[in-house]
């Protein structure tokens, strides 16, 4: 599109009055925009690239289905579940993929889905404003933090060995410098031009004798394949007998960070919503497209998929292009679902160095923390009151102590099931939330980032809703 196209002049909001061959190149550039972080989780956790970008593309044409096509929103991988991974299957020696425990994780993931059908039909039968108050920045903020601080170690030790410190130093550098000083889609995909810039280093590095990528498994893979393996699904776990005490404590691990994966998901919304100018908490509403997202989660996560969340770097896209139809999005998604099918592809992005993933890690787990912060900086969080104070506190000693104490889990009297830090701080935190007397939180569903919390890496600054609409 040239500097006359209309797309940069007035909203678009019918994208086929800009011709079928400017539209597929919109949707290249959404896909594109998500791509980054999505096929950064899986690297990270040990999931499988292609399985991610299918139910990315298949999630989002999910979502779409369930909100009646009307919001323009890209679901990829999220990454507030990294610490649900973590302490479920951690990586094995040289990061190879915890092939036994995935599954539990991502039957942990797939509850954690359901749970926002739950959520979406509080908010439908008693309102939005009466459910918030149980869940407030007081308590979702805290858990951000601690989120962040547990996966830290792991991103040291993915830089510590070797010569790892000079392509993680240059992802870094990168990422900060497109945050910082980058402009229109530069400033959209740091994590991609991190990846690709330390990926180039590593090459060279590589080249001059210095072993810092494995290619041998590109030359063996195929140009096309089935992208979902039954051996890392969850389906698996029934066919071969599964380990009762560890499904539930997966669930009790991981299901807590839904609650501020749902957070997310409605400042989210409400973001795209400042963006085109039209209130979708409104129309088609909250309970639609926590629905949408909870379903895309947990149908990824029974078929070996990272948990879905709406992209704050597509809302950027968004922004740069003006072209608000959610029909690029699901062209975008269609191309995602294209790419699942070339295994080559996938084993290209899995030669990725562990000092391009420990360079990301690091820029991203700290600002998993950092939005926690701000969480509670933008939300007016009252640390003057003591009840506040205890709730915050509890939330994080649990979580940080019990995760790096001796046993790193807290274990129950019944089934075999220990509880991990963070779903303890989570659980404490909310009931101390609840019974203890002040509370003062009150959702405003008419003004945008209303719950502060939004756990991708995003473009700009965030783009405020006109209160009048």
């Amino acid at each position: 599109m040239g500097k006359n196209s209309k797309a940069f002049d007035e909203p678009i909001y019918d994208a086929r009055s800009l011709g079928t061959g400017r539209m597929l190149v919109l949707g290249v550039q959404h896909m594109f925009a998500m791509f980054g972080a999505t096929v950064l989780v899986p690297i990270i956790t040990g999931l499988d690239v292609s399985t991610t970008l299918l139910f990315a593309g298949l999630g989002t044409l999910l979502f779409h289905l369930i909100t009646g096509r009307k919001v323009p929103a890209f679901l990829g991988s999220s990454f507030a579940f990294l610490g649900g991974y973590a302490a479920v299957a951690p990586l094995l020696d040289g990061g190879a993929s915890n092939k036994e425990l995935l599954p539990y994780a991502c039957f942990g993931v797939a509850v954690s889905g359901l749970l926002y059908l739950v959520l979406a039909f509080l908010f439908k039968t008693f309102g939005a404003g009466r459910v918030m108050k149980f869940f407030p920045p007081v308590v979702t903020g805290p858990i951000i933090i601690a989120i962040g601080l547990n996966l830290a170690p792991s991103a040291i030790n993915n830089c510590a060995d070797n010569w790892n410190w000079i392509p993680a130093i240059t992802a870094i550098i990168i990422v900060i410098c497109c945050n910082i000083w980058g402009r229109g889609l530069i400033r959209i995909v740091p994590i991609l031009l991190g990846v690709l810039g330390s990926y180039f280093v590593s090459a060279i590095m590589d080249a001059l004798g210095v072993e810092m990528i494995d290619y041998s498994q590109v030359a063996s893979a195929p140009w096309i394949g089935f992208p979902i393996h039954f051996e890392n699904t969850v389906f698996s776990l029934f066919t071969k007998g599964f380990d009762s005490g560890v499904l539930i404590t997966a669930v009790i691990t991981i299901v807590p960070i839904a609650f501020a994966t749902m957070m997310e998901h409605i400042g989210d919304i409400s973001a795209i919503s400042s963006t085109t100018g039209r209130n979708y908490i409104k129309d088609p509403g909250l309970h639609r497209t926590l629905i949408g997202d909870g379903l895309a989660t947990a149908l990824a996560s029974l078929f070996g998929a990272p948990a879905n969340t709406t992209y704050g770097e597509n809302t950027g896209v968004l922004t740069l292009t003006k072209v608000y139809d959610p029909l690029v999005i699901r062209i975008a998604a269609g191309f995602a679902v294209l790419m699942s099918f070339c295994p080559k592809f996938a084993a290209i992005i899995e030669t990725m160095p562990s000092g391009t993933i420990g360079g990301i890690s690091l820029v991203l787990y700290g600002m998993i923390s950092a939005v926690g912060i701000r969480n509670l900086v933008e939300t007016h969080v009252d640390f003057s009151k003591s009840r506040n104070v205890l709730v915050a506190a509890m939330i994080m000693v649990l979580t940080i102590g019990i995760s790096y104490s001796a046993v790193g889990s807290l274990p129950l009297p019944f089934g075999g099931v220990s509880l991990s830090g963070l779903a303890t701080g989570s659980l404490v935190g909310i009931l101390l939330n609840a019974v203890l007397p002040g509370k003062d939180y009150k959702f405003e569903d008419e003004l945008p980032n209303a719950t502060g919390v939004d756990l991708e890496m995003t473009q700009g600054d965030p783009i405020e809703m006109d209160k009048a609409q």
